[in-house]
Formats: structure tokens, sequence, C-alpha cells
């Protein structure tokens, strides 16, 4: 899709209000200002330093969503519950995540290699302070004013290896998971296991609308080519929240 947009963002309230902690804009997944348009990945991962005033949590939600160049007007949002240790501080300050694209939210045109295009809602967005115990909104020109995050359009990845972070040491973000188990309390870095089917549900197996996303006992189901995928897991302690087409992992 030629680049993008490219977020990381951290959740301290179950994945309903997300904090920027790193921005790849413009030329995400290509690097540099491609000559054409073209589907070819010249960065394929990321590192980055999370930073030190991270707030320690067993239940944070990190983030990756982009906002493609060219192509259909999409939005792609992937997720893993981690723990945070050794932070500094109890809350975190930065912009609120952009949302575009999607019902409700902005829509950021095709770049046409103009890559300028749309990154108003990136320099104008609010600032918002995330902490275990609540996330408030601050100043900023508004940007999108994005406040709960929907659920991913893209499937989630169920061959994702376990990411690890801890705040003020350089952190590679692997290939995003839809959701996961939480660390154990003793976990030393922050940790994710990838989701997988749930065999113990057999979910709805109607015709459907590609796309959609539903939650199916503890689980989720989402639609792809018109039929309903198996019951994914939420991990364990978790249960899919929300309606159909918002839709979240989160703890009771």
């Amino acid at each position: 899709h030629s680049g993008g947009n490219c977020e990381f963002s951290m959740s301290y309230d179950g994945g309903k209000t997300f904090a920027v902690i790193h921005r790849e804009l413009r030329y995400c997944f290509v690097g540099s200002k491609p000559a054409s348009l073209t589907n070819a990945v010249s960065v394929s991962s990321y590192t980055f330093n999370l930073p030190a005033d991270l707030p320690s949590s067993d239940k944070a939600v990190f983030a990756w969503s982009w906002v493609n160049a060219s192509g259909n007007r999409e939005f792609y949002m992937n997720c893993a519950d981690v723990a945070i240790k050794g932070g500094s501080s109890k809350s975190y300050t930065g912009p609120q995540m952009v949302i575009a694209n999607y019902q409700g939210y902005p829509t950021i045109p095709e770049f046409n290699l103009n890559y300028e295009t749309g990154m108003e809602h990136y320099t104008n967005a609010k600032n918002i302070t995330v902490s275990p115990s609540g996330s408030t909104t601050g100043g900023g020109n508004g940007g999108s004013g994005n406040s709960a995050p929907p659920a991913s359009s893209a499937p989630p990845s169920r061959t994702a290896p376990a990411s690890s972070a801890t705040p003020g040491v350089p952190h590679k973000p692997q290939e995003s998971v839809a959701s996961s188990a939480p660390a154990s309390s003793d976990s030393n870095v922050a940790s994710a296991s990838p989701s997988s089917a749930d065999s113990s549900a057999s979910g709805n197996t109607g015709a459907c609308t590609s796309g959609l996303m539903q939650c199916s006992g503890k689980g989720y189901q989402i639609c792809n080519g018109g039929v309903w995928s198996p019951v994914y897991s939420c991990g364990v302690g978790a249960s899919c929240k929300g309606t159909d087409g918002h839709i979240y992992c989160g703890w009771p």
C-alpha cells in the first residue's frame, strides 16, 4: 500500500484509550518516498526505546495501527496484552492514537505520492494521559479526537513470537497479535502470547459481510470472504466485549 502512517501505542484501560509511544509517519514499511505506487515491503520491523515514564502494570495493552498510503481507505490495528515492569511514573502523557477511514472517524484520502496528506490529524492530535488508575484527554487542536479505537479490520496473526518490553531499553516490535494471555506477575519483562482458535466454542457459521467482527462466547470471530472464522480465544482470563463491529478483548 505504498507506505503510510504507523503508530505504536499503549493503553491501561483495557483498550478504550491509547497514548502513542512511537510513530513511523509517511513511509511506514517502505522506508523512504517511493518513485511510484508499490506493494513491496522494504522495512518489516522497527526498534525503538519505550518511554522511561511508562507506568508499571500487569494489564497493559500494546497496539500497532496503520493508515495505508494507497488502495482502499482502510485502518489496520492489532493489539497484544503486555505487562510493564520498572516504570518510573504513575502516568504517561502522549498524543492520542489517530483513527481514520473508519465509520464515525475522519477519512484520509489516498496519498497519491503526496506524503503530507492527512498529516494534520497527527500534528494536531490531542495529548492524552494514561495510567492504571484511568485516562484523561489534555490539550491540543483536536486531530481526530479518538477515544475508543475499534477492533482491527485485519485478521489477527496466529504465528507471532512472544514480545518483550521494558521501559528505557530498545524494543523491537514483533508481528502484532490481536489478543493474548497476560504475563505472569513474576515476569521481569512484558510478554504476550498469540491468540488461537477456541476449540470449545462453535460460534456463528452463517453468511456475513467480510471485515465484520463479533463476540462469540468469551472469544471472537472475523468474517473473511463472507464466511465466519472459527472462534478465536481472547486469552486466559480475558473475554470479548463491546457490540458487533466495535469489539475488543479485555479483563472482567
